[in-house]
């Protein structure tokens, strides 16, 4: 099957099951890394419904899409082949039940296709995991689970924990991992974010690759962690655009063989992020 043709399958399904939902959000960014040997490029689409199916149970399911480019020059690498593009697929299911008044259980399946150029079943894998969330009052609440991520550049089974504290009307914070955020509305229209957050991920190349005389690599994995500030703007009841800008370190770019041992490190240097997004609620 094309990757077109699935692309556009995966859409249509979704914008069908959004029609009946109550809710549903589409969201377009563009997103830029610029550092001293390689520049990254991302361009993401994402496609959100959700449905409160009842006082206990509510069901959110989004669709991404996801294109990397990487511009770098040969010269600084013994590379055979030029890497520069990447596509990345998702279906991201999430089911909330309210156990308890104060206590909820989050299921979350992710099923993701990343590949280089030419799509095949080996590209599919499958994340998620179960997190539980327990209000401690009207203003704390605090959660922990254990997910199945790629947020180091593998796919690993990994804790995941947060404390959210509203400090008023207008402000939070939460603290944990892989995310943290601060967020400050001064009106309905306008939120200011300070955002820290672990992410990565892992594809497979359309074919071996020979790095040196001994070494084959099958897959490339990029990681880091971003700390960012971010605005949004409320345009009007439906339409929002978003800024972001921030710094990036601790990143990681390496190909890797089927075991997922590095055989060729890009050596990245941590660098600027910039990101504009538009989105649109409904």
């Amino acid at each position: 099957m094309r990757i077109k043709t699935l692309a556009n399958l995966l859409f249509m399904i979704s914008i069908l099951n959004a029609s009946a939902q109550s809710g549903y959000s589409l969201e377009l960014n563009l997103k830029t890394q610029p550092t001293e040997k390689i520049t990254v490029n991302e361009t993401g689409i994402g496609l959100r419904f959700f449905d409160n199916i009842d006082s206990n149970n509510k069901i959110t399911n989004t669709l991404k899409f996801k294109n990397i480019g990487l511009d770098y020059s040969l010269e600084n690498y013994d590379l055979q082949n030029s890497l520069n593009q990447f596509t990345s697929i998702e279906n991201d299911f999430e089911f909330s039940h309210q156990l308890t008044g104060n206590t909820k259980l989050n299921l979350e399946i992710n099923p993701t296709v990343n590949f280089e150029r030419n799509l095949g079943i080996s590209d599919v894998s499958i994340l998620g995991g179960l997190e539980v969330n327990h209000s401690l009052n009207s203003t704390n609440t605090i959660s922990i689970g254990v997910k199945r991520m790629t947020l180091f550049g593998k796919p690993e089974i990994l804790p995941t924990f947060s404390f959210y504290h509203q400090i008023n009307q207008n402000a939070f914070v939460t603290i944990g991992f892989p995310n943290s955020t601060i967020s400050y509305s001064n009106n309905i229209r306008n939120t200011f974010s300070i955002t820290n957050s672990f992410n990565g991920n892992l594809y497979n190349l359309d074919g071996p690759r020979v790095v040196d005389n001994l070494n084959t690599a099958t897959k490339v994995s990029f990681s880091q962690m971003t700390s960012t500030l971010q605005y949004e703007r409320n345009l009007d009841s439906n339409w929002f655009v978003n800024l972001k800008g921030g710094y990036e370190i601790n990143k990681n770019y390496n190909l890797t063989n089927n075991n997922r041992d590095s055989k060729f490190d890009f050596k990245s240097t941590n660098g600027y992020i910039f990101n504009i997004g538009i989105k649109y609620k409904h």
